[in-house]
C-alpha cells in the first residue's frame, strides 16, 4: 500500500530547485502531479514528467477522477508519493474523497480576485472560501500539519496564524 507523505498546492506544480529538495524526503519514491487541465495536454504533462525526472522520482501525471480510483482501487500500489495540485480545492476534494495526508503544504498561490484573495504569505494569496476548506481539512478529515512555506529553506506560517487574518 502506498501512501502521501507530502500533499502540495503550488500553482507551479514542479519546478526547480523545491521539487528536488522535497523529493529527497524520506520513503519518497515518486511525485503524483493532479491536474485536470495538465493531465489531458500531452505537451504539458511530458513537460511535467521530464522535470519530474531531475528529481529521480518517478513522476505520475493524473486528473483528480483518475487519482481518486487509483487511490480506490490499489491503494497507490507502493507509490509512496508527494502529492501536488495547483488548488486548495482540488486538494480538498482529494482529502475529503478519503486520500490520507497528514502534512500538507501550501507553496504558491497566485492573486486572482483583487477583493477577495489576502496575501497571506510571500507567496500565497488566499480567499475566504478557500481558509474554510483548509480549516476543514484540518478539524476533520486528518490532515494534521497544514503550514505555508514557498521554499524549504523559507520559513513556516502555520494554519493557525493563515486563519487569524480571516477571522476565522
Amino acid at each position: 500500500m502506498g501512501k502521501v507523505n507530502l500533499a502540495r498546492v503550488d500553482e507551479r506544480l514542479i519546478h526547480g530547485q523545491v521539487m528536488i529538495t522535497l523529493s529527497q524526503r524520506n520513503g519518497v519514491n515518486s511525485i503524483f502531479v493532479v491536474d485536470d487541465v495538465v493531465a489531458k495536454d500531452k505537451f504539458m504533462k511530458d513537460l511535467y514528467k521530464s522535470a519530474g525526472s531531475r528529481t529521480g522520482q518517478k513522476t505520475i501525471v493524473i486528473s483528480e477522477k483518475k487519482a481518486k480510483y487509483y487511490w480506490d482501487e490499489y491503494d497507490f500500489k507502493d507509490y509512496d508519493c508527494i502529492l501536488l495540485t495547483k488548488t486548495v480545492k482540488a486538494i480538498y476534494d482529494l482529502a475529503t474523497h478519503g486520500i490520507p495526508m497528514p502534512e500538507l503544504n501550501i507553496g504558491g498561490i497566485a492573486q486572482k480576485d483583487s477583493e477577495a484573495d489576502k496575501l497571506v504569505t510571500k507567496s500565497v494569496y488566499l480567499n475566504r472560501d478557500d481558509a474554510l476548506l483548509l480549516k476543514d481539512l484540518h478539524e476533520n478529515y486528518g490532515v494534521e500539519d497544514i503550514y505555508f512555506q514557498a521554499t524549504p529553506s523559507a520559513p513556516k506560517t502555520s494554519l493557525e496564524d493563515v486563519l487569524k487574518q480571516f477571522d476565522l
